[in-house]
């Protein structure tokens, strides 16, 4: 059960931090296209937190 937590809880708050960069990153590249590849690399970042999630989950598991 904890393991579903843990890769629930990040995999929604990668999703929510996702949306929010996202559009300001849309909105920064439609004044600017120069900030296209600074808006690229701050989308991909929250993904790092479902990554972080998916090894606490697996460490749980293993552990049981």
């Amino acid at each position: 059960m904890s393991a579903a937590v843990a890769v629930a809880v990040t995999g929604l708050a990668s999703a929510w931090a996702e949306k929010e960069i996202a559009s300001a990153a849309v909105g920064a590249m439609a004044e600017n296209e120069k900030l296209f590849g600074k808006g690229l690399i701050l989308t991909v970042i929250p993904e790092t937190i479902v990554i972080f999630g998916m090894v606490v989950a697996i460490l749980l598991w293993l552990n049981m």
